[in-house]
């Protein structure tokens, strides 16, 4: 296991598939799992709902924040598969947004919470843990997203110079390093790469016919991991990044005004531009949100032209 998860706070991450039966909450999964999770080693701090985290790199950053100050070492994600399949994953925190790296993880995978919690008690029996001051129940604090300034970043307004730099597109799976939090998924861990590359061909071939129809720039489709300084290098100084939540919480993390009465609480997609060189984030003159992300795409790239 990473080293500090029996001698550190750890953060439990907990992604839960809405199909896996028994049917039960996040919020339940984690009351179920906390006292195995003690008895491994482990010195689990708060709980938090993984998709609450990968709304946005914003909203990463601002949890990473809050993780910051309160020195937690390890993070501990549990994905729920809708097979019933459970994988536990413990990862060194990375003390910035990118919240874990793709290598160096303790992986676990049962076929259920019964197994998960005979496994994790049977580990804590071999290791003599030095976290001793622990929680009996598992906490969940309120949502830290909305830290580090985040809203501020956000321009309602369109960027410069689409015309001289590549616009880069990335493809599920291809935001960044980012993005390595959001592959623990229910909905994402453990597919194949044949899988990825199938889906990434779908939605290139629907994003082509947008961004043909759309869009007069060069664009750069994005089909692995990539780091900030090798996409500049590569003059890919904007990125498309899309979000999906509710629509309010989309606003309220923008700095927008929220919506009255029942729209504000549908999901929606909204894209915006990345400026990688200063960090900032345009989503536009205009709300542009819509429930079908190419209905979204559309209407953003035409309101690129105003």
């Amino acid at each position: 296991m990473p080293e500090g998860f029996l001698d550190g706070k750890s953060v439990v991450l907990i992604s839960n598939s809405p199909q896996a039966r028994p049917a039960m909450t996040w919020t339940a999964l984690s009351e179920e799992i906390h006292q195995a999770i003690v008895e491994a080693g482990g010195d689990p701090v708060a709980y938090y709902e993984l998709e609450d985290l990968t709304l946005s790199e914003e909203t990463q950053a601002g949890y990473a924040e809050a993780f910051n100050k309160r020195m937690i070492k390890n993070i501990v994600i549990v994905t729920r598969k809708s097979s019933g399949e459970i994988v536990l994953n413990i990862a060194l925190y990375t003390n910035n947004k990118n919240i874990v790296s793709n290598s160096g993880v303790y992986a676990l995978s049962t076929s259920s919470i019964e197994g998960l919690k005979e496994s994790l008690s049977a580990m804590g029996s071999s290791v003599r843990t030095k976290n001793l001051l622990v929680l009996d129940v598992p906490e969940f604090p309120a949502s830290e997203g909305s830290l580090a300034g985040g809203a501020s970043r956000f321009l309602n307004r369109n960027p410069l110079n689409l015309d001289v730099f590549k616009l880069g597109i990335p493809l599920s799976g291809a935001a960044g390093e980012s993005a390595f939090l959001s592959l623990y998924r229910y909905d994402l861990l453990g597919k194949s790469e044949a899988a990825i590359a199938a889906e990434q061909a779908a939605e290139k071939s629907g994003l082509e016919g947008i961004f043909k129809s759309s869009y007069p720039h060069q664009v750069e489709y994005l089909t692995d991991a990539k780091t900030e300084a090798e996409l500049i290098r590569d003059r890919v100084q904007f990125v498309l990044m899309r979000v999906e939540g509710r629509e309010n919480d989309l606003k309220s993390s923008m700095g927008l005004p929220v919506s009255e009465g029942e729209e504000g609480s549908r999901i929606v997609v909204k894209y915006y531009i990345k400026f990688l060189v200063r960090n900032e984030l345009y989503i536009g003159p205009e709300w542009d949100a819509d429930p079908n992300w190419r209905v979204a795409l559309r209407q953003f790239l035409e309101n690129l032209k105003k």
